[in-house]
């Protein structure tokens, strides 16, 4: 009865560590999580240089336009 058990732990434990499925949708998670992480740093409220030179830029073609 003990060696049933532990051939079907053994089993269960070696199917489940090679069992794939989900992979794929937890790295595409990781990867979304890190580009909003660098798109909030890139154009954060903290008054970058990359935010001020957009505003910039955004502010030359209003006043052409207008």
């Amino acid at each position: 009865m003990l060696t049933t058990l532990y051939v079907k732990a053994a089993s269960f434990m070696t199917s489940f560590k090679n069992d794939e499925r989900g992979v794929t949708a937890i790295e595409y998670g990781l990867i979304a999580v890190a580009m909003a992480a660098v798109l909030g740093i890139v154009f954060g409220t903290g008054g970058g240089t990359v935010g001020a030179a957009l505003q910039a830029v955004f502010d030359k073609i209003i006043a052409e336009l207008a």
